[in-house]
């Protein structure tokens, strides 16, 4: 069917490279690691003491001191990521338009932090000493609401859940929204906060997260590296301001990209591992291709899920394999999470906003800490540093436990 075109008018991140888009970016293109030790706990009994934290950011920069109280950290950060996003697009959202302007966003575990803070106090003190505010401070869909309640948007307004992919699919369902005419403009991507000790625990017991770095943590996350040893944790945001291409240009928007095609799938295969031949993710990719109604051929930049993990980074090599043939070695493919860590359900946001910058600025970054190659992973994962380059297509892909498959198409917007 014949849909509206969608076009991204605004960008807004905050990450462990920066507490804004433009520092992010420009430390991302310069190849620098946000990882160090944990600083939001103690964490010197843990194997794994790194992450990806954000640094120094001030919540009350962005709301009263009383409201950010009454907010998980993933919250703090959405609502500051909204109000940065509708700023860099232009976009006034009031009675005229509110009912057109959704806000759809991707989170994997909501409020982890309220939950073990109010754990602790409930076991510690008895029930009567849990806060009112608990609840509405940890569920997931409060990201969304409290962007919707900053910012005035008043249309669609939900989370989506799909563990490292919900970011992904938040801007897939915000970008078929708009398609088939249900909004205008839609506030979309991912947040996410759970460096904390219950969710550092948790995933160590897993044998996910790397441990063979806590003394050099820079050197951590090391996608399609043969000495990589798991992923590393990170939190942030990562927003993207979609629109109609004709609300844009009514209104004189800058468009920084199309988007062209989404595409989704299921491995039905293993509650955490892919699909060791990496069948789910070659159909997503597969999907988001078809539906841009381009060729394999045509796209020449992947940013990669690339998690640093032995399984990922070898399935994710084998899918775009599968799908794009000899055209696979042509591909600039560079992995975000060498120097941010895994963002969990924020990753799709944060790499969706990256996807975007480098269709609007003619620079793919490159991947840090690929110094041993995997001889299975045989790719041009961009090792030797950022690159000027322009793509006209680039492929953002999220894989998530439960086999939960995502890639967005991005075009670059030509005028």
């Amino acid at each position: 069917m014949t849909g509206k075109r969608v076009v991204v008018t605004g960008l807004a991140a905050i990450t462990p490279l920066g507490n804004d888009l433009a520092t992010s970016w420009e430390n991302l293109v310069a190849g620098k690691s946000g990882i160090g030790p944990i600083t939001h706990f103690d964490a010197s009994e843990y194997t794994s003491r790194i992450a990806g934290e954000v640094k120094g950011f001030d919540p009350e920069k962005y709301m009263p001191a009383k409201q950010a109280k009454r907010m998980d950290r993933f919250v703090q950060f959405a609502v500051a990521t909204g109000k940065m996003l509708v700023e860099h697009s232009g976009l006034v959202i009031d009675d005229a338009n509110a009912h057109r302007v959704g806000v759809l966003l991707g989170v994997g575990l909501g409020g982890l932090e309220t939950i073990e803070v109010f754990h602790s106090k409930l076991v510690e003190s008895g029930p009567n000493r849990v806060s009112p505010f608990m609840i509405p401070m940890l569920i997931s869909n409060m990201a969304p609401g409290q962007v919707s309640i900053f910012t005035g948007a008043k249309g669609p307004n939900l989370v989506t859940t799909s563990a490292c992919a919900s970011g992904q699919h938040a801007i897939g369902y915000a970008y078929t929204d708009i398609f088939m005419g249900r909004c205008d403009a839609v506030i979309t991507g991912g947040v996410e906060a759970t460096i904390t000790p219950m969710g550092v625990s948790g995933f160590t017991a897993l044998k996910a997260l790397s441990t063979a770095n806590n003394d050099a943590p820079t050197k951590a996350s090391r996608p399609f590296d043969n000495d990589r040893d798991g992923f590393v944790i990170g939190e942030g945001s990562g927003f993207l301001m979609l629109e109609s291409l004709e609300s844009a240009q009514a209104r004189g928007a800058t468009i920084y990209a199309e988007v062209v095609g989404y595409g989704a799938s299921g491995d039905a295969y293993h509650m955490t591992a892919p699909h060791e031949d990496g069948l789910g993710m070659a159909q997503a990719m597969r999907a988001a291709i078809d539906e841009a109604g381009i060729r394999p051929e045509d796209v020449d930049h992947i940013n990669a899920h690339a998690t640093s993990t032995h399984l990922n980074d070898l399935c994710e090599t084998k899918a775009i394999k599968k799908v794009f043939g000899d055209h696979a070695k042509n591909i600039r493919i560079t992995a975000n999470k060498s120097m941010t860590g895994h963002l969990l359900g924020a990753a799709g946001g944060m790499e969706g906003v990256f996807s975007v910058m480098a269709l609007h600025t003619g620079i793919i970054p490159g991947t840090i800490n690929r110094e041993t190659p995997d001889p299975e992973c045989d790719l041009n994962y961009m090792a030797g540093g950022s690159e000027k380059y322009q793509p006209e297509y680039v492929l953002c892909n999220s894989f998530g436990f439960g086999g939960t498959n995502c890639c967005m198409l991005y075009k670059r917007w030509a005028g």
